[in-house]
């Protein structure tokens, strides 16, 4: 297995699915929190939509809290035991698939709004989930996008596509053999949703208020044939 791929990254949340899950339900997050918790369930509230698929849901945090405000919501991540602690949790439906799983075979439903919330890390598995999103969609779907901002992320590391090596900083000691991601440029992001017929309505930088730098970056398109 190669250390900068997007099966390490599998292997890797496999790994920490429960200290995760801890750091999740002790709200150990920082700038969760403060900002992008909310910014995505705001993002995703203002769509209008009522069902929701949330690609890369975890634990489930974010299912819980659009079904408690009505929408019907589909969890969908591939490591079993995140899904296995969503049912355990309830508050929504969840279902086991990798990416390379839904670009094969998606669900047999339709959604008003596609949500990827800090879910989208690999190269292969995204530029392939991507091509099917559009599929998932109703007329005048959503798809919302929450990401860290590149600009941020990018250190002092040359500003262009590529593998970067992954960190476990800030979290407790029972994470271990943090997983890579693959670092998108501002640019980058936006053709993958205009090369898969999605057209950009929104970008926006939720504010970390005690930095005053971006926590994130949010991107909202619009199924392109609405």
């Amino acid at each position: 297995m190669k250390q900068l791929s997007d099966e390490k990254i599998l292997d890797s949340w496999h790994k920490n699915a429960s200290p995760w899950t801890v750091a999740i339900a002790e709200q150990q997050i920082e700038s969760r929190n403060l900002v992008t918790n909310q910014a995505i369930v705001d993002a995703v509230v203002a769509t209008g939509g009522r069902s929701v698929v949330d690609i890369g849901c975890g634990e489930g945090w974010l299912v819980r809290e659009l079904t408690g405000r009505g929408l019907d919501v589909l969890g969908i991540d591939a490591v079993a035991a995140l899904i296995d602690t969503a049912r355990q949790l309830g508050g929504g439906r969840y279902c086991t698939l990798s990416y390379e799983q839904m670009a094969q075979r998606p669900p047999d439903e339709r959604f008003d709004t596609a949500v990827c919330n800090f879910s989208l890390l690999g190269r292969e598995s995204v530029a392939g989930l991507f091509a099917t999103l559009a599929g998932l969609l109703n007329a005048r779907g959503c798809l919302i996008v929450q990401t860290i901002h590149p600009l941020v992320a990018c250190g002092d590391q040359p500003y262009r596509d590529g593998w970067r090596e992954g960190s476990w900083q800030g979290f407790s000691d029972e994470f271990s053999d943090p997983a890579p991601w693959y670092f998108r440029t501002l640019e980058s992001w936006t053709q993958l949703f205009v090369e898969n017929d999605f057209a950009l309505t929104r970008v926006s930088e939720p504010l970390n208020p005690q930095t005053g730098k971006p926590a994130s970056v949010l991107f909202v398109g619009l199924k392109a044939d609405s």
